[in-house]
């Protein structure tokens, strides 16, 4: 019996080399796979920059870009930075593809980041001209329209910043106002501060307004070629109208996968939230 034991133990000991071996070959093959998966994310996550998705459009190679432009606001989002100028080339991208929906809800999301940017309303505008639907506006009143008007001239961050300035410059008045004996000088600095103090105000507001707009994200985009608007969420209810690809609709209210809209006329009903994607 001990001899027997001694047997097995020494064929133990001679094939350990070989399960060594074995063992050391499973581990280099698998280390050399994930290396090579690896090499292969870096190098797309090299290749997403925006000069390269800048260069593949000039190329024209749209879909490239797309997919390019696509990845960097995927990280933006990720990383909690969103940009404007990167939602504007992708929609430039989505647009040369023929994509107008897309095209419509990227240039919309770029003005939503930054609406005093001339060339991303003029894009919008162009790319609203190609829709198939033409919604007249409900009329609304002269102080709300020059409300949106002069908030739109500036983003959040940018009205924000101006009302920073403007507490620094009302802060200069006020120490102009205690501690300067001159007169002159002491009612200037006084009219002054009651001024900067109505624009500091003023600021604010267009600042959280603007903010409020971001954050709440009402608005969407019908994204298929023929949007059924039914008078209630249910598939058997009467057809109110159809709405098109790239129309820009208000969401009102949800009701499982429906959701109520309100378009610019004034006209509300239900349509799938497949039909729609949220701005």
């Amino acid at each position: 019996m001990r001899p027997f034991k001694n047997m097995i133990l020494l064929m133990l000991l001679m094939l350990l080399p070989f399960m060594e071996g074995f063992g050391q070959e499973r581990s280099d093959t698998l280390q050399e796979k994930n290396t090579g998966q690896v090499a292969e994310v870096y190098e797309s996550a090299l290749e997403a920059t925006p000069e390269a998705a800048s260069q593949a459009y000039r190329a024209q190679d749209y879909q490239k870009s797309i997919l390019l432009y696509e990845e960097l606001v995927t990280r933006a989002i990720g990383e909690d930075r969103e940009s404007a100028q990167i939602y504007y080339n992708l929609g430039n991208a989505y647009f040369r593809d023929n994509q107008l929906g897309r095209a419509v809800l990227n240039y919309e999301k770029a003005l939503l980041l930054d609406p005093g940017d001339g060339d991303i309303r003029h894009n919008l505008r162009f790319a609203r001209n190609r829709t198939e639907d033409r919604i007249d506006t409900a009329g609304s009143l002269f102080l709300t329209n020059w409300f949106t008007a002069v908030r739109n001239m500036l983003s959040s961050d940018a009205w924000a910043k101006l009302g920073i300035g403007l507490f620094v410059l009302f802060l200069a008045c006020v120490a102009v106002f205690l501690f300067v004996r001159r007169l002159w000088a002491r009612k200037t600095a006084f009219y002054a501060g009651l001024v900067l103090f109505v624009c500091i105000i003023g600021a604010n507001i267009f600042s959280f307004s603007q903010k409020r707009e971001r954050v709440r994200r009402d608005t969407a985009v019908v994204m298929v070629g023929a949007a059924r608007v039914n008078a209630s969420p249910d598939e058997n209810s009467n057809a109110l109208f159809e709405l098109h690809e790239g129309t820009k609709v208000k969401i009102r209210s949800y009701d499982g996968n429906w959701c109520e809209i309100e378009i610019a006329n004034g006209s509300v009903g239900w349509t799938s939230k497949q039909n729609v994607e949220i701005i």
